[in-house]
C-alpha cells in the first residue's frame, strides 16, 4: 500500500516537476516580426513623411538585434547616426500596453510623435484611448519598461 500510494504521489507530482525552476526566454528588446523591426516601417519617415512609409531591405540597418529597413539610405543613414532619436519608445511595442504593464504588437498606421519621440499602437482605438491618457501613459509605460520583457 505505501509503495502504491508513493507510485501515486510522483505520478501526481511529475505534470509539475521543475516548474519552479523553468526560465521562460525574455521578449526581445524591439518588436521584430520576422526579424524585421516594427513591422517593416521607416521609423525615420514618422519625422520626415508625417507618415508611415514601407522600408525595404536594399536599406538596411542592424540594430539591437533586430533589421531594421528605411525607404531611403539617406534615412538609414540618418539612423545610423542617432538611432535613438529616431527608434519608437518601448522596443516598438504598444505604448499602451505598456502603460498597462504587457506587451502587445503593433501596426504601423497607429502611430504618433509627442515631445520629439515616436510611439507605436496595437491599433488605432489603442492609440485613441493612449492619446486621451497623455502624458500619464508614457510615465506609467516607462515605469514598466524593460521589466514587462520578462
Amino acid at each position: 500500500m505505501q509503495t502504491r500510494r508513493t507510485a501515486l504521489a510522483l505520478l501526481a507530482a511529475t505534470p509539475f516537476a521543475g516548474l519552479a525552476t523553468r526560465s521562460f526566454a525574455a521578449e526581445p528588446a524591439i518588436y521584430a516580426p520576422m526579424g524585421v523591426a516594427i513591422n517593416n516601417a521607416d521609423p525615420v519617415a514618422y519625422f520626415t513623411e508625417m507618415a508611415p512609409v514601407a522600408g525595404s531591405p536594399d536599406f538596411a540597418f542592424d540594430w539591437q538585434g533586430a533589421t531594421w529597413h528605411f525607404a531611403s539610405g539617406a534615412n538609414r543613414d540618418a539612423f545610423a547616426d542617432n538611432p535613438d532619436r529616431y527608434a519608437p519608445a518601448f522596443g516598438g511595442y504598444c505604448a499602451f500596453a505598456a502603460s498597462r504593464g504587457y506587451l502587445a504588437p503593433t501596426i504601423p498606421e497607429a502611430w504618433t510623435v509627442y515631445e520629439d519621440r515616436l510611439y507605436l499602437n496595437a491599433n488605432l482605438r489603442a492609440r485613441e484611448l493612449w492619446l486621451a491618457e497623455l502624458p500619464d501613459v508614457i510615465a506609467a509605460g516607462e515605469a514598466n519598461w524593460p521589466a514587462i520583457l520578462g
